[in-house]
């Protein structure tokens, strides 16, 4: 939206506000235009202790909060959050979901009560229309979402939604349902995948340090090669990648922390570059490499 039309629409406000209450006020005020295009993030979320600790991982999501412009909300395509089909959650409060064992109590006992949308649950639906979204009042946001939020926007005051992975769905499903929501970075939305490209808990290679850069071959073999394919704007390799050869076998044995990589490069521009950050392995089988599109 131009300022002119800003300065318009700000000026009856005061006019407006006296016929609506303020949930349709605040709706009147979602449709006044599209914003800046938003930024868009695929971050390596690594371990859940990033969220209670203070190393590089949990400083650099922090600082890249600072630098980026405050979204008017958030929709997270997290690795956690699998189903048959497709759904986005559309509670207005949602709950802190900890999926994982064996972590120390102070892990639980962390809460990120950021308020849900049902504003972009609803524009996410109607931004796709090459699948059915369901809309779901039961999930919440997940550790591949909050740990990461918790940091980036400790306030926990942007709302926040959840869009799960359909697992029944081949690569190409994800990365063109991720060209979909394009329309969403127009509106303020900040679009974040959160993963891992090299995610192999089985070869996990434990370390006192588990921040410490340590990588097993393949597994910096693998890393180089997608950077590679994202840095020539070789989509279709990446979604193809099963026939990368053995170091992407060993590093995607199962896709659910992959395919947030995939929305996030379909979402990326010709004019916008790719801009790397925690590009490094930790416990020879996970990378934490992590990147913005703008």
């Amino acid at each position: 939206m131009d300022r002119k039309t800003f300065l318009k629409s700000f000026l009856l406000l005061p006019f407006v506000s006296n016929m609506m209450n303020i949930k349709e006020l605040h709706k009147f005020s979602q449709s006044l235009g599209n914003t800046e295009r938003m930024p868009v993030l695929f971050v390596g979320h690594g371990n859940p202790m990033n969220a209670i600790e203070d190393n590089i991982f949990a400083k650099g999501w922090a600082e890249l909060g600072k630098s980026l412009p405050k979204p008017t909300a958030i929709l997270c395509i997290s690795a956690h959050w699998e189903t048959k089909g497709t759904f986005v959650t559309a509670m207005e409060k949602p709950k802190t979901i900890h999926d994982f064992g064996g972590f120390p109590k102070a892990l639980f006992d962390v809460q990120y009560p950021a308020p849900g949308s049902k504003w972009l649950a609803d524009e996410t639906k109607s931004a796709v229309q090459k699948t059915i979204i369901g809309l779901d009042e039961n999930w919440g946001l997940d550790h591949g979402c909050w740990s990461v939020l918790l940091k980036m926007f400790p306030n926990a005051d942007i709302p926040v939604i959840e869009m799960s992975l359909d697992y029944s769905q081949p690569p190409q499903y994800h990365y063109e349902l991720g060209k979909q929501l394009s329309v969403l970075r127009n509106k303020g939305v900040l679009i974040l995948g959160s993963g891992n490209m090299v995610h192999n808990l089985g070869k996990i290679v434990w370390r006192q340090d588990m921040t410490e850069p340590y990588g097993l071959d393949w597994a910096i073999e693998a890393n180089d090669l997608f950077k590679k394919h994202i840095n020539e704007g070789n989509h279709q390799a990446l979604i193809d990648y099963a026939k990368l050869g053995k170091s992407v076998q060993l590093a995607v044995p199962t896709p659910e922390h992959y395919l947030p990589m995939l929305y996030a490069l379909s979402l990326k521009n010709e004019d916008e570059k790719v801009s790397y950050f925690h590009d490094i392995v930790v416990a020879g089988s996970l990378t934490m490499t992590s990147f913005s599109i703008q």
